[in-house]
């Protein structure tokens, strides 16, 4: 029977964004998507078309004006009068009672720009916390929904991983995903564990073995028993992960808000101790355009801090509108003050420094009175695995192609999941039985001088095989996971521009990730971690500096979302890695990332710019005018003049 994944009152209750909701139709969903940033943009647009035909067309104008201060006011006074139910005084109120009063001066259009601003700030804010939601939503849909369940009687049912008991009999067919963690009872297979461990090569499965949801089964079928609960799976322990991590990470704009408290406070407290004590200092009434309340008003104006709150998000977006020209997705203008903060960078290994794909490096004969020669050894093992699809298989085959090896018959094929490939091949009128696969299937049709020299040799090697053995002729072949062409560079760049402190966190094994720190210039390396112990790392190092991690797996997905900032690369990492990111590289090019972090550099600096003139421009309006030097149109004057300044510093950062 199927049943809605919510009650009306439970979605609700679970905090999910709304336009997600499964009680809204497609069309609706649609529309509630970044509702905020769609109202607060089109209270912009109505603003700028109030002001251009405010001189030809007034009562046009003013129409305009006041659909800007319903979608834009309406919100803005909601949310100050909750406010103001909990005794909170912030900088939100600030801005809407300076609205407001501008209008009871005659200065509609600049509380309407206020009101604007402040709308387009929250929006934004709101649709990039929205964003990060749907990182549970994709780790989701990386299981299966359903198991199939063999039954004691041998029928299949299949059933809602939800209701998949302890104990219970799964059938995996290739190329399915495991949908629950398990222990293999019957049958053998490779599975790929790439995703969740970042190990790159397929790993054997046979009987009494153990089998992590969300692996996938590459060619046998396995039976496995059930060992965890949907509740208590890998993939389930992977979310509480990021949510921890998520929560636990810091908040860059905490300042922003502590100093928009008080500053909203004081400003609220000024405004109405002039307003009351100037007549008394001053010997002024306390109406008309020389008196008090006029003073204060334009005291409160010129204090509105449209300056000061344009001149973060705009610094940002011109930021942000300049590093997507480039290919990099960036989830929030914040994430640039936190790069210019970091002192180390963590790089996984597997899909990131790496391709992630096996690329056979060498063959040779490990015989030397071997049955045949290595050109026909090469051309047998390319010729038995083009019957199956497997990394393996496709690295022999381009390793085959590129030495131009021919094709041979083979007879009597068979495929024994999770162990390798047999055969037999005639060949000068002799019948030779082929057998292809890892060390534990190969190793008992060995010699004992066959079998020492073969544990010495890969001992010494150290890196991914696969044997073939021809008869009695044994022969290697060697891979490795190929370096990306642009990593030795980035690398470099980051330790003399940027002076990172660099290191590996992998789960792939410590030789693999040793070979590709000397390769790429990284002096320390962590191997062989389980997604907790990369987010345990992560954490250490993170308190010890600012520190970006760079990843592309769902192992890799925790440890971004904890890390000062996190990268993943676009095209291919996993939905859950880009969602658990704060930057996304959309072409996959690591030499973006010097040039972010000099990007976020000059960020930092503008903003630094852009705050200091906000402060001094209110300062230089303030005073005077509650000297009545400074009338109510120059200080709306300077206050835009401000407005535009901090603006356009901001779009120096347009450039490339």
């Amino acid at each position: 029977m199927n049943r809605s994944p919510f009650l009306f009152d439970e979605f609700f209750a679970s905090e999910k964004e709304e336009s997600i909701s499964p009680f809204l139709i497609p069309s609706s969903r649609k529309w509630g998507k970044n509702l905020s940033l769609r109202a607060a943009s089109f209270s912009a647009l109505f603003l700028a078309l109030s002001f251009f035909t405010v001189h030809w067309e007034p009562p046009l104008a003013y129409l305009l004006l006041s659909i800007v201060y319903f979608l834009s006011g309406t919100p803005a006074l909601i949310g100050s009068i909750e406010d103001l139910k909990n005794l909170t005084i912030n900088i939100d109120i600030l801005m809407t009672l300076a609205a407001l009063l501008s209008v009871l001066i005659g200065s509609g259009m600049e509380g309407a720009l206020l009101l604007v601003l402040f709308e387009l700030s929250a929006a934004l804010e709101e649709a990039v916390t929205a964003k990060t939601k749907s990182t549970f939503i994709s780790l989701n849909q990386l299981t299966p929904k359903l198991g199939h369940v063999v039954e004691p009687d041998g029928k299949i049912i299949a059933r809602s991983i939800h209701e998949i008991a302890v104990g219970t009999n799964l059938l995996v067919k290739a190329g399915e995903l495991v949908p629950l963690d398990g222990k293999v009872k019957e049958g053998s297979s490779f599975v790929n564990l790439v995703h969740l461990t970042g190990e790159s090569r397929p790993i054997p499965k046979f009987a009494g073995t153990e089998v992590p949801a969300g692996a996938k089964n590459l060619d046998g079928s396995l039976v496995i028993e059930v060992t965890r609960t949907s509740r208590d799976s890998t993939l389930a322990r992977i979310i509480q992960l990021i949510l921890c991590a998520q929560e636990a990470k810091p908040v860059l704009q905490r300042f922003l808000d502590r100093f928009g408290k008080w500053y909203a406070s004081i400003v609220i407290l000024l405004a109405s101790f002039f307003a009351l004590l100037l007549p008394f200092v001053f010997s002024i009434p306390y109406l008309g355009e020389e008196g008090a309340i006029y003073r204060a008003l334009t005291f409160l104006i010129a204090a509105s801090p449209c300056a000061l709150i344009l001149a973060t998000p705009t610094a940002y977006l011109s930021a942000i509108s300049s590093c997507a020209k480039r290919g990099l997705l960036l989830k929030g203008g914040a994430i640039l003050d936190a790069l210019s903060r970091c002192t180390i960078a963590a790089f996984d290994k597997t899909g990131t420094l790496t391709t992630g794909k096996l690329t056979c490096t060498s063959f040779r004969s490990l015989d030397q009175a071997a049955v045949c020669p290595k050109s026909t050894a090469l051309a047998i093992a390319a010729s038995i695995e083009q019957h199956t699809v497997h990394p393996i298989a496709e690295a022999i085959a381009h390793y085959a192609e590129k030495n131009e090896a021919p094709r041979v018959e083979i007879k009597n094929f068979k495929a024994l999941a999770g162990f390798g490939l047999q055969g037999e091949v005639e060949s000068q009128g002799n019948r030779w039985p082929i057998l292809i696969g890892h060390y534990g299937f190969i190793a008992p049709h060995l010699s004992s001088p066959q079998l020492e020299q073969l544990q010495e040799n890969l001992a010494k090697e150290g890196e991914l095989s696969c044997l073939l053995l021809i008869e009695k002729s044994l022969f290697v072949f060697h891979f490795q996971d190929t370096l990306r062409p642009e990593a030795k560079e980035t690398i470099a760049l980051l330790k003399k521009r940027e002076k990172l402190e660099l290191m590996i966190l992998s789960g792939d094994l410590s030789i693999n990730a040793q070979r590709v720190a000397m390769e790429t210039g990284i002096d320390l390396v962590f191997a062989e971690l389980s997604p907790e112990d990369k987010l345990e790392k992560v954490s250490e190092y993170a308190k010890k500096g600012g520190l970006i991690m760079i990843g592309d797996g769902v192992n890799d997905a925790p440890a971004l979302a904890r890390a000062t900032v996190g990268i993943s690369l676009g095209k291919i990492a996993s939905a859950t890695a880009v969602d658990a990111s704060d930057v996304v590289l959309l072409n996959d090019d690591l030499l973006l990332i010097p040039w972010l972090l000099k990007k976020a550099q000059k960020t930092r600096r503008i903003l630094k710019q852009n705050l200091a003139l906000a402060l001094f421009v209110i300062l230089f309006a303030t005073t005077p005018a509650l000297l009545g030097a400074v009338p109510l149109w120059l200080a709306v004057l300077l206050h835009e003049g401000g407005t535009v300044l901090v603006g356009l510093n901001s779009l120096r950062l347009l450039k490339k």
